[in-house]
This record gives structure tokens, sequence and C-alpha cells, in this order.
């Protein structure tokens, strides 16, 4: 597994990460697809039902968010809230990569993650709060969001490359990716660590079955959690 280095102050949070190399991107068609549309779907009809994420869930990963003194709030409000607010009306369908890991996001109420890790270099990734006045484009209109404050994947001793919020163009996947990092960013506070592996398993078999992922290693940090 790529060397991913702890470096936030006192958090609750509980990242699940799971690399997978063999990958391949689909935009439609891929073998098992149907499947998939079915999960989808069962995603959707449960966010139609009631108030995703749960309430609990939601006010867990927006104070989690706020440790750094990030604001979550506005358009800056965690990815998951988005995605579960927009899948109501039509769940965004891009490719066999980023449904996987919209559904996730979907079914949990997390925030993810979906990296490509040759666009992210061999080099090891941090962990840590984005610093003052650091920002990246995070889609093909240019757009840019400020991270200062808020916890982020980044390169070490680099730039910030994602986030719960928005993730970077830079490495997001794409139709050449063949090797990724999915990133789950949980609470302590209404997720066991247990729990988090349990998403990364199904994560992991929903990559072999939809992306043809010839291999997978999953793990939790902090690791004592």
């Amino acid at each position: 597994m790529i060397d991913i280095h702890w470096s936030l102050p006192n958090t609750d949070l509980q990242l699940g990460l799971l690399e997978a190399s063999g990958v391949h991107w689909s935009a439609a068609g891929y073998p098992s697809e149907g499947l998939l549309d079915d999960a989808i779907s069962a995603a959707v009809s449960s966010a139609r039902q009631g108030n995703l994420p749960p309430e609990p869930t939601r006010v867990a990963i927006r104070d989690l968010l706020r440790s750094g003194g990030f604001k979550p709030t506005g358009r800056s409000k965690p990815a998951s809230e988005y995605l579960a607010k927009a899948a109501i009306e039509s769940f965004p369908r891009i490719s066999n990569l980023v449904d996987i890991n919209n559904l996730v996001s979907l079914q949990t109420g997390w925030p993810c993650s979906m990296i490509d890790l040759d666009l992210a270099s061999d080099q090891p990734l941090e962990i840590r709060l984005g610093r003052k006045e650091e920002a990246y484009v995070f889609n093909g209109a240019g757009h840019s969001i400020d991270v200062a404050g808020l916890i982020c994947v980044a390169r070490l001793h680099g730039d910030p490359i994602a986030n719960p919020v928005k993730d970077s163009m830079a490495t997001k996947a794409r139709e050449s990716t063949s090797r990724v990092l999915f990133v789950a960013y949980a609470s302590q506070r209404v997720a066991s660590q247990r729990e988090v592996v349990d998403v990364l398993t199904d994560v992991g078999n929903l990559l072999q079955r939809h992306a043809g992922a010839a291999s997978v290693e999953a793990h939790c940090l902090p690791a004592d959690a």
C-alpha cells in the first residue's frame, strides 16, 4: 500500500483507505453494470424516503470539517450533502469508478474521494490540514476551492489533491486510470473502525466486480481508533 503519513492535530476523523490496481474506466456497458445500476437505484430510493445523510452523520461530518477552522457551509458543505440532494433528482452518472465512489457516499453519508494514484505519483501521501492560501482547481471550468483549515489528502511535502468537499482535477479518475485510492472520510462519533472496514470491503468488491480490479488492499487511519 502507498505510504500515507498522518499529520493532523487531534480530530475524530476515521479515515478509510482502499488501494486498487488493474482497474478499468467505463462510461457505460462494463460487464455487470446492470447490477451497479440496481444498487444505485436502491440507494436513490432510500434517499427519497428519508433524511440523507442522517442528521447525526450530517452534524458529525460538518463538525469534523470545522476542526481545523474550515467553514463547511454553502458551496463548501461536505460532498456527501451535495450528492444526497442531487441524487434525489437524478443520480449523476459519470463512469463506473466515479459511480462507485458516489454510491458508497450516498449509502453511508460520508464524503468520499477516488484518486488516480499514477497522477498522484508514487511519492508518499499525507493527511493534513490545508494551509493558508492553498487552493486547487476542482472542475473543468477552472473553478478553485480554498482549502485552508480543511482536512486534505496531499502529496508529502507537496500540494493537496483531495478533501471531503471537492477533489482536485489534477488527480481525479479518468479514462486512463488503472490504479486508484478510494478515501472515505468518516467520524468516530458515528462510525466505528469495524464499520469503516466493512464499507471498504464492499468498495473492494464493487471495484472487482464493476471495474475489473486485479487487487485491493485496505486499512484505516488512525489505526488504533
